[in-house]
């Protein structure tokens, strides 16, 4: 077999290569819908774990070196609120986090006075005291690594974790 017949069938290998690996990858919506538990047309089931992350928002974020709510985090933890009050069987764990910047006792200190204050909020909007908890990970948990703004505003956030049935 000479040099072009046998570039000629590595050719079609790889385009049969890479159209298996196309395949492999697409997303077929309704085998989804099926297998990861979603209702009908791709929506998550009310008052599930997806629900909460998708729909309502499961975390919100802070300016640097600071605790304070903005309006849009406040926006959140209202939907938070009202999706707590509707589905009270959920405890929820406030992980508060911080960016790489700083020192580690620092950074814990923040991410506690973060998680703190979320906590505060929704407890104002009647969720009980006793379904809340909060912890912090300082700059531990970064959700992205790199030394720029994109990434420490990624990671100046707290969490809302939702957790089972503990009532």
């Amino acid at each position: 077999m000479g040099f072009y017949q046998r570039a000629r069938g590595l050719k079609w290998i790889a385009l049969i290569g890479a159209a298996l690996m196309m395949a492999a990858c697409a997303k077929n919506p309704a085998a989804e819908g099926i297998a990861g538990g979603y209702g009908a047309g791709g929506a998550a089931p009310p008052g599930s774990q997806q629900e909460f992350t998708t729909t309502v928002g499961d975390r919100v974020f802070f300016s640097t070196d600071s605790s304070e709510l903005s309006q849009t985090a406040q926006a959140t933890l209202n939907k938070q609120a009202r999706w707590l009050q509707q589905y009270s069987h959920y405890h929820v764990t406030i992980q508060g986090n911080a960016d790489e910047r700083g020192t580690r006792e620092y950074n814990f200190a923040l991410g506690a006075r973060r998680a703190s204050i979320v906590k505060e909020y929704l407890v104002a909007r009647g969720i009980a005291p006793s379904r809340i908890g909060t912890i912090s990970f300082g700059k531990e948990r970064p959700v992205a690594v790199c030394n720029d703004i994109s990434c420490w505003s990624q990671n100046r956030r707290a969490v809302t974790v939702l957790g089972g049935n503990q009532s």
